[in-house]
């Protein structure tokens, strides 16, 4: 399961909106009359994967409660592409009536084990900052514990203006419209869901589990190769 970008569950049917379809992909703009939006920018970041590289803490939570249930959890595979949530990983390797305990323990073991570990991956504080000189407001909305993320911001000092955790998929798109969001930022199919159902522009980074066709199948407006490539992206769109 670690392996497919997708989950088999998709929360939208596969293939890309009608609205995606009249869109720009892939270039950094669209396709058709759309101009950037007025004052205030607001732009929302995905987390795992998108701003940190949660892989090494992920591993390691993974291990220290295999051990604890004494149950070895194949960790290369599952965290090949982070971004489900963590019940639809345990899934396969868990009887159903343990699900959410072990989900529970693996948020306790989590501080311990995952924050010190894990780093910001490459452009992710230009990204930021890249908003801040804009004027610009910047979200991060995850689907993890909304209490771990914000410690893996306070360890990376990484200042946001607003963290929503335990969202997922097209669940983003309250969030995205309630603190108006022109744009969301993620590495998942999914990401690209919650960004399309919230009528935000889509921008897709190549650093988690996802591949640039699955992004573009999925709707995705614009695929950058990493955050590192969105500050100039990001200009060239405004300007």
């Amino acid at each position: 399961m670690g392996r497919a970008c997708r989950d088999p569950r998709p929360i939208l049917p596969h293939g890309r909106s009608e609205r995606a379809a009249n869109l720009g992909i892939g270039s950094g703009r669209y396709r058709g009359e759309v101009s950037a939006p007025p004052a205030p920018l607001v732009v929302g970041f995905d987390l795992d994967m998108t701003l940190i590289d949660t892989v090494p803490g992920f591993q390691s939570v993974l291990r220290a409660l295999g051990v604890e249930l004494g149950v070895e959890f194949p960790v290369e595979l599952m965290t090949a592409a982070l971004g489900p949530p963590l019940d639809l990983m345990l899934q396969p390797y868990l009887p159903a009536s343990e699900i959410a305990a072990a989900g529970d323990r693996f948020r306790s073991l989590y501080p311990e084990h995952a924050v010190r570990s894990v780093p910001l991956l490459p452009g992710a504080a230009e990204a930021v900052d890249a908003v801040r000189d804009r004027g610009g407001r910047v979200l991060v909305v995850t689907g993890k514990y909304a209490p771990n993320a914000q410690l893996h911001l306070d360890h990376l000092a990484l200042d946001v203006d607003h963290l929503e955790g335990w969202v997922w998929g097209v669940g983003k798109a309250d969030v995205l419209r309630r603190e108006g969001a022109q744009i969301y930022v993620g590495d998942h199919v999914h990401d690209v869901e919650g960004a399309l159902a919230a009528d935000a522009l889509s921008v897709s980074v190549l650093t988690g589990g996802c591949t640039r066709e699955e992004l573009l199948a999925a709707g995705t407006h614009v695929v950058l190769e990493g955050l590192g490539d969105f500050p100039s992206w990001l200009a060239g769109w405004l300007d």
